[in-house]
């Protein structure tokens, strides 16, 4: 299985965008969940967003209002579009994809275990 890799990650200042892109094939299970996973030195492995089989979507509150997650299913695409962006948002970025449906996924996306597959990550740093 071919493992996924993100690209787009830069610095950029407080309140500006960014989007990461992934590009791989799809996760050998349904459901399952896409989406991305970040880490910053001194902070927890966390699960950013998610986008499930069916197309429903979940956020972590600390990115709810601010960032999208997103699929081109022709492409074999997934996009997550960052807004507003926070220096608290700097961390290392993975995308990802595990077994499960939103909103449950987010959170179990983050977890290193036999069936969550991650890409080797982009960084993302933002400026105050």
């Amino acid at each position: 299985q071919v493992k996924p890799v993100e690209s787009g990650g830069g610095s950029v200042q407080a309140g500006g965008s960014l989007t990461l892109s992934c590009a791989a094939s799809e996760f050998k299970y349904r459901p399952y969940c896409e989406g991305w996973i970040r880490q910053a030195p001194g902070k927890e492995r966390e699960g950013v967003a998610c986008i499930d089989s069916n197309g429903s979507t979940s956020y972590a509150d600390s990115v709810k209002g601010r960032f999208t997650i997103s699929k081109d299913n022709a492409k074999k695409t997934l996009y997550l579009q960052m807004n507003s962006l926070k220096p608290e948002d700097t961390a290392m970025y993975r995308c990802a994809a595990g077994p499960g449906e939103a909103p449950e996924s987010v959170v179990t996306l983050a977890r290193d275990d036999a069936y969550n597959q991650w890409g080797p990550g982009t960084q993302v740093t933002v400026s105050s």
